[in-house]
């Protein structure tokens, strides 16, 4: 199975084109609308998305953050002071480097980003109540699919 049998052709202009341009933007706004739904209107964006990252993949180096996050080095360095500064995370030395730190949420983080994932399911559960059975039903089948997508 090859990725290039599966990627439409965007230069013919077909249906797959249509499809992908009405995923893409529907992802793209609603993830807008999603990063909205959040407890603490003092963290950006970017804040709560190294937070989010601390808590799916646990300890890191800045280093590894930046490269999860996709940003540069120096710029991760600012968010994980910002954070700190804030009791959401701490810095510990590295185990095996003592060059390095690695950077840990506080307990802090975990029950803001536990209160910000309830605030946003019950928003977007909200939204699904004007949905029918059928939309609902695709809705849920979609998911793993849309997840797989958010980790290639």
């Amino acid at each position: 199975m090859s990725y290039a049998k599966y990627m439409p052709d965007l230069s013919h202009g077909d249906e797959n084109d249509d499809a992908v341009n009405a995923l893409r933007s529907a992802v793209m706004r609603l993830g807008r609308r999603l990063k909205h739904q959040r407890v603490d209107e003092s963290l950006s964006p970017t804040e709560m998305s190294v937070l989010g990252t601390l808590a799916r993949c646990g300890s890191a180096t800045p280093g590894e953050l930046a490269r999860k996050e996709h940003v540069q080095p120096p710029s991760m360095t600012r968010i994980v002071a910002l954070l700190e500064a804030k009791g959401l995370v701490r810095l510990e030395p590295h185990p095996d480097d003592r060059r390095q730190k690695v950077v840990s949420q506080t307990a802090e983080a975990e029950a803001m980003l536990e209160q910000s994932r309830r605030k946003r399911n019950v928003w977007l559960a909200s939204l699904a109540e004007g949905l029918d059975e059928d939309e609902w039903a695709k809705l849920r089948a979609a998911a793993p699919v849309l997840e797989k997508l958010a980790h290639l």
